[in-house]
């Protein structure tokens, strides 16, 4: 399928997955809030759930390695779809964390934390000498430019300490994660589905077995908050965090499948990114109705409309390009 099928289905499931995790994360008439910590137990579990019903359905799991254990052949990831898996694990619990900070908002740490990614893009591509055609560097820095603009006010650039350690995880995540995907992967459709396969058998159960092992044995505050996490969600707030967990799977999915396209990182980085920004422009405006979060500034809006460009732009190749995959 083309790569703008994946790009309308992850932005179908970052704008509610956003606006729950934020509604969920904001006290509103003096009720209480999950902090993004009791957010991830069960999140993480629906993710979990959502990734093995996803791949027994498609039947994708066949596609990846095996090794035999007890005469039975086995899904074995390799050491480097581990690694990706762990990296990937990073990025989706400090996703989910980075839209509970209560002194940002989720179009403010979107653009803060995917225009790092977008400096990454060429970065990878160069290391992993893939060539960069003209309309992707110009589309690259209109997504940068979106960044510079919606950060320019002073005020803006004071966030948490805790908000800025979640972005920095991210973002060296996110270059593990590009740097392994294009030395195993965007290549053969054979290829991509088994790298794709084999990192998502990672990172689900990675990140839902660390936070139990750290609720269980864990001393401090995060552990405290991540007991309450597992035991102490009211059932309309259970029920929503998992819905949040299937939704930030069904991103997952579709983020990974736009990233694994064979163009290069600079063409497929600003595609994923200006998608989850576009989710978080309408996921702020849809919290704005129901009176949550905080009014959108110009700055924010005026970097959306240069992602915007930049999509546009992506989406019209030369005409010698049309039709390729």
């Amino acid at each position: 399928m083309s790569i703008w099928w994946w790009a309308a289905g992850y932005f179908a499931c970052y704008a509610p997955y956003s606006a729950l995790t934020k509604a969920l994360s904001s006290p509103r008439g003096g009720g209480a809030a999950l902090s993004g910590v009791e957010l991830l137990p069960y999140s993480t579990l629906a993710s979990l759930v959502g990734m093995a019903v996803f791949m027994v359905a498609t039947g994708w799991w066949r596609a990846a390695s095996t090794r035999q254990v007890l005469g039975v052949a086995v899904p074995s990831p390799s050491r480097w779809t581990w690694l990706s898996g762990l990296a990937t694990a990073a990025i989706i619990g400090t996703t989910t964390l980075s839209y509970t900070f209560r002194d940002t908002s989720i179009v403010f740490m979107m653009l803060l934390m995917r225009g790092r990614v977008l400096i990454l893009a060429p970065v990878v591509d160069v290391a992993a000498r893939r060539h960069v055609k003209a309309t992707s560097w110009v589309a690259l820095a209109l997504s940068i430019g979106a960044v510079v603009v919606a950060t320019a006010r002073r005020e803006a650039l004071w966030i948490s300490v805790a908000a800025t350690a979640d972005a920095l995880l991210y973002l060296g995540a996110y270059f593990v994660r590009l740097r392994f995907m294009s030395r195993l992967a965007k290549g053969s459709p054979e290829a991509n589905r088994r790298y794709f396969v084999e990192e998502q058998l990672v990172a689900s159960p990675a990140i839902f077995v660390s936070l139990g092992l750290v609720a269980a044995f864990g001393p401090g505050h995060l552990a405290e908050q991540l007991r309450r996490g597992f035991t102490a969600l009211t059932p309309s707030q259970l029920g929503l965090t998992l819905v949040v967990g299937l939704l930030s799977q069904g991103t997952g999915i579709f983020g990974a499948l736009i990233l694994l396209d064979a163009r290069e990182n600079s063409f497929c980085v600003p595609i994923n990114r200006a998608s989850s920004i576009l989710a978080g422009l309408l996921a702020t405006l849809l919290l704005q109705v129901f009176g949550f979060g905080q009014q959108l500034g110009t700055g924010e809006l005026a970097g959306a409309a240069l992602v915007i460009a930049a999509i546009a732009l992506l989406a019209r190749p030369p005409r010698g390009e049309q039709g390729k995959p």
